[in-house]
Parts: structure tokens; sequence; C-alpha cells
């Protein structure tokens, strides 16, 4: 299903800086400008819901609502096999409160050594996933998806990216994430085919 977007504008419903700037670089060129929830000082909800698409549409339908705006949202995370697809919906909340990532991994990494007897015996599968949500005003949502597969590494590398990039080795690569140029990343990423796939469905013709 496609519906292009008619207005100038559109609202990121994110008040995550790096995630701010990875989506408006995936928009460069688009023609339609870019305002953050961030910047519109719109209040976070709570993110109640058990899957990626529900917490995506609570974001893109409070900002839509607040704004009168077509707003996008994503919500993604890290699933680990070894871990029975954990943090998955939950990859923020393992982060806690002030976002500390560098804690989230060390999480991911002893729950693996727990579970398996050692980091290295562990099964260290994991993707990460999205689902954007782009709602409008009337209540209309369109929805779209990315994953990208790959495996764990135990010492985070690179200086790039955010959240759990640092561990994370795409398949067909020997770099994680992180070690990425952002134009790399954005090939690749969960997040840049899901906003392809976004682009081709409701940009406007150009």
């Amino acid at each position: 299903m496609s519906r292009r977007l008619a207005a100038d504008t559109l609202v990121l419903a994110s008040h995550n800086p790096k995630k701010i700037r990875e989506l408006e670089g995936l928009l460069a060129g688009s023609g339609i400008e870019v305002r953050s929830a961030r910047d519109l000082g719109l209040a976070e909800p709570d993110e109640t819901a058990p899957d990626f698409g529900g917490n995506a549409t609570i974001k893109a339908m409070a900002a839509a609502a607040a704004t009168g705006l077509p707003c996008l949202a994503d919500d993604s995370g890290l699933s680990v096999d070894g871990l029975d697809g954990a943090p998955g919906v939950r990859s923020a909340r393992w982060a806690g409160p002030e976002q500390d990532y560098p804690a989230a991994m060390a999480r991911i990494r002893e729950a693996l050594a727990a579970r398996f007897g050692s980091f290295a015996a562990a099964d260290k599968r994991a993707a990460f996933s999205t689902v954007i949500c782009l709602a409008w005003p009337d209540g209309e949502c369109l929805y779209f998806e990315g994953r990208v597969d790959g495996t764990l590494v135990e010492t985070p590398r690179g200086e790039g990216g955010f959240g759990y990039d640092p561990m994370f080795v795409p398949d067909g690569e020997s770099r994680t994430m992180a070690e990425l140029t952002p134009a790399e990343k954005d090939a690749l990423s969960h997040r840049g085919r899901a906003m392809r796939a976004f682009a081709a469905a409701c940009l406007p013709e150009r």
C-alpha cells in the first residue's frame, strides 16, 4: 500500500538525537522538511505495546494528533538467539533511563556467559529489526519493516552509530555496525531498508 505525502513537513516522532540525525540523513534530498518531536517539545508517550509495530504506532499517532502533520516513528531493537530473542522490544529499557548502552551490552555478554558457560561458547547469532509507522492526522497508518542479521562480538568496537552497534557484526562484514561509515550503515541496516521501502511508497515522486 502507498500514500504519497502531500505536506511539505514530516515530523519524526523521536527524542533520540542520534536516531534523529540518522533518519534525517536517510530523508536528505527528498524535498521534505523534517522536524523532530524533540524540536517541537512534544511529550514522549509511554511505549506499552508488546511489539515493535505497536510502539511505533503509539509514537507516530501521538505526534500526528499533537501537530496535525504526518508523523514517522520507528521502534527497533536487538534480538539475540542465545537469549530467546531478548532484549528485543525491551532493548532501550535494558539501557535504563540514562540510555547506558555500554552497560546494556555488558548485560548481554553476562547473560550469554551465564547461560552457555562462557561468551565464547554462546549462540551469538542476533538480528536488528525495526518497524516504521507513518501516521496521518486522519488516523491512517502505513508500516514498513527492516531486518539485518549478524553476530555479536565480545569486545565492542567502533565510534560510529549508536545503541548496540559496537557489538554487532552484520552478515558479510568483518566490521561492527559502529565501524561502518554512515553511508555503509544506511545501505545495509534494518532502518535503512525500512526507510527505502517507506520512500518508495510515500515520498513525492520527483
